[in-house]
C-alpha cells in the first residue's frame, strides 16, 4: 500500500472482482496507440484496483486538466442551486447585470444557466476568441454581444464561453471566488489538498480550464459522482444534481482531423458527455474521468494523446474484465508492470566536460522561446545545467530526471550528447507537455519545440511560471 495519503482504499483486482489480464491488455493498447500516457487509476466497487505513472509523472503531482475542469465548474453550480442561491432558468443579464453589453439583442437577453451548462446558447462556434477581441477586458459582454446562428436551447456548439460564465455567476451569488468555493463544499470535505487553479489577468479561475489536480482527486471525484454525491457517508453534492448534470440534454458530435469520435456523439450533460457506456469528463489531449455506474467502475487518465483511444482501450479491453477475476499470480505481474512505468529518457551518452553555446532558432513550429534566445549547456555532476536566456536555469540529468522550477513551476528533464547534438526532454510536469531541446555544437543553433503546444500559448517562460496567468492569444 502506498504510504502518502490517499483518498480512495486498495484492492487487487482479483478480490474486487475484476481482470488484472483485462488491465494489462488496456495498458497495451494506451502504450501501443494513445499517444504518451501520464497516468491510470482503475476503481472498481470504490476501491482502487490499478494505480501507476509513468515517470516521470507521479501520484503527488498535480496534473493539468484542460477542460475536465468544466465538470467540477458544473458541480459548483449545483451546489450554488442546491443552497438556493441560483436556478436554472435564471438569466446572465440578471445575475451580472453590470457585465451586459449595450444593445443586447433579445436572445442575449434570454440566455439562461440551463443554456450555458448545455452549451446551447445558439452561438455557431467556439466564441472564446471572438468573445475576447470584441471585450478584451470582459468574456461576459463579448459573449453576449456576438450574433446568434440559432435560437437558444435547440444546438449543442462546444464553448469555452459558457463555462467561464458559470464560474462568474457562482461567484456573484456565493460571494466567494470559484476556487474558494469549490475548497470549501468539495475538496477539502473530500481530503483533496492539491487543487491549483491557473487564471486569467484578472487574477480570476478560468473555470472552463486550468485546475490541476493529482490522478487521485480524479478518481476521488469520479467515485464521488458515481455514489450519487456522496462521500465519507456525507451528501456533498444534491443527488439530484448529480443525476441531472450527467444525463443527456441534447444531442451533440464532434468531428477531429476528419474523423468521428464516438464517444462525443452520445449526447451532452451539463458539462459532462455521455459516452457508449456511462458518462466522462473530458479534457485536450487525453485527460479523463470516466464513470460507467453499470459496472461499478471509475478510470481516471492523464496524458498527452487523444481521448477517444483512451476510451477506445476502457471498451474494449477493461470492461470485458468486469467479473472475471484473475489469478493472483496475474495480479502480481500487473503490480510490479504498474510500479516500473517510465517515459524513456533521451538516449545518447554524457559526454562529460563537453559543453556548448549557441542562439535559437525559432523558425520551427511551435518554438517555446523567442529567437536569438541564448542558449548554454554546462556539465554538472551526472547532467547539464541549461540556461535559456535569462530567466530559465534548468537542471537536466543524464539517464534519470533531474528537477528544477526557476520560475515556480517544475520543469522535470533528461538529456543526452547524440553525436553533435545535444538533446534534452524538459516536462513542465504539471501539465501533458513538454519541450524538446536540441542543440547543433557544430553550427551553434539550437531549436526548443512543443511536443503539443500548450492551448495558452507556446511561451515557456510564461508556462513555467507560478501561478499561470493568462489568457487564450487572440489577434
Amino acid at each position: 500500500m502506498p504510504s502518502r495519503h490517499t483518498l480512495l482504499p486498495r484492492s487487487a483486482p482479483a478480490a474486487s472482482g475484476i481482470s488484472s489480464r483485462s488491465i494489462a491488455a488496456m495498458l497495451d493498447r494506451l502504450e501501443a496507440r494513445s499517444g504518451e500516457s501520464h497516468s491510470l487509476m482503475v476503481v472498481h466497487r470504490g476501491q482502487v484496483v490499478a494505480e501507476g505513472w509513468w515517470a516521470p509523472y507521479s501520484a503527488d503531482r498535480p496534473h493539468l486538466l484542460y477542460s475536465l475542469t468544466k465538470s467540477f465548474t458544473s458541480i459548483a453550480v449545483g451546489l450554488a442551486i442546491g443552497d438556493g442561491l441560483l436556478s436554472l432558468d435564471d438569466r446572465v443579464v440578471d445575475v451580472l447585470p453590470d457585465r451586459v453589453p449595450a444593445g443586447v439583442s433579445e436572445q442575449g437577453r434570454r440566455i439562461t444557466v440551463h443554456h450555458l451548462l448545455s452549451m446551447t446558447a445558439g452561438h455557431p462556434a467556439d466564441s472564446l476568441t471572438e468573445a475576447w477581441e470584441r471585450e478584451p477586458g470582459d468574456l461576459v459582454k463579448g459573449f453576449l454581444g456576438l450574433p446568434f446562428a440559432t435560437a437558444e436551447g435547440t444546438r449543442h456548439v462546444y464553448d469555452n464561453s459558457t463555462t467561464y460564465i458559470l464560474a462568474r455567476m457562482v461567484e456573484r451569488v456565493t460571494g466567494r471566488g470559484l476556487p474558494e468555493f469549490l475548497d470549501a463544499r468539495l475538496f477539502t470535505p473530500m481530503g483533496i489538498d492539491h487543487a491549483e487553479w491557473d487564471r486569467v489577468a484578472s487574477g480570476a479561475a478560468f473555470g472552463f480550464h486550468g485546475l490541476h489536480l493529482t490522478t487521485e482527486s480524479v478518481a476521488a471525484f469520479g467515485e464521488l459522482l458515481r455514489r450519487g454525491g456522496v462521500w465519507g457517508g456525507r451528501q456533498l453534492v444534491p443527488r439530484d444534481w448529480v443525476e441531472l448534470a450527467t444525463s443527456r440534454h441534447i444531442g451533440s458530435g464532434w468531428v477531429l482531423d476528419g474523423s468521428d469520435q464516438a464517444d462525443f456523439s452520445h449526447g451532452y450533460g451539463y458539462q459532462f458527455w455521455m459516452s457508449r457506456h456511462g458518462y466522462h469528463g473530458h479534457g485536450s489531449y487525453g485527460q479523463q474521468c470516466v464513470v460507467i455506474p453499470s459496472h461499478d467502475l471509475v478510470v481516471a487518465v492523464t496524458a498527452q494523446g487523444e481521448s477517444q483511444s483512451v476510451l477506445d482501450a476502457v471498451w474494449e479491453y477493461l470492461l470485458p474484465g468486469v467479473g472475471h477475476a484473475a489469478s493472483p499470480q496475474d495480479d502480481a505481474i500487473l503490480a510490479d508492470r504498474l510500479r516500473r512505468l517510465s517515459l524513456r529518457p533521451v538516449p545518447g551518452s554524457a559526454d562529460p566536460g563537453r559543453a556548448v553555446s549557441a542562439r535559437l532558432d525559432a523558425s520551427a513550429e511551435g518554438s517555446a522561446l523567442p529567437g536569438g534566445t541564448a542558449v548554454t549547456v554546462d556539465p554538472t555532476d551526472g547532467g547539464w545545467r541549461v540556461r535559456l536566456g535569462s530567466l530559465l536555469e534548468v537542471e537536466v540529468g543524464h539517464g534519470d530526471w533531474r528537477e528544477s522550477a526557476p520560475l515556480g513551476r517544475p520543469i522535470v528533464a533528461a538529456g543526452a550528447w547524440q553525436g553533435g547534438t545535444y538533446a534534452a526532454d524538459l516536462y513542465v510536469i504539471t501539465t501533458p507537455h513538454r519541450v524538446r531541446l536540441a542543440v547543433d555544437a557544430d553550427a551553434g543553433t539550437a531549436t526548443a519545440t512543443w511536443s503539443t503546444p500548450p492551448l495558452t500559448g507556446p511561451s515557456l517562460e510564461l508556462h513555467a511560471r507560478s501561478p499561470l496567468m493568462t489568457r487564450p492569444d487572440v489577434a
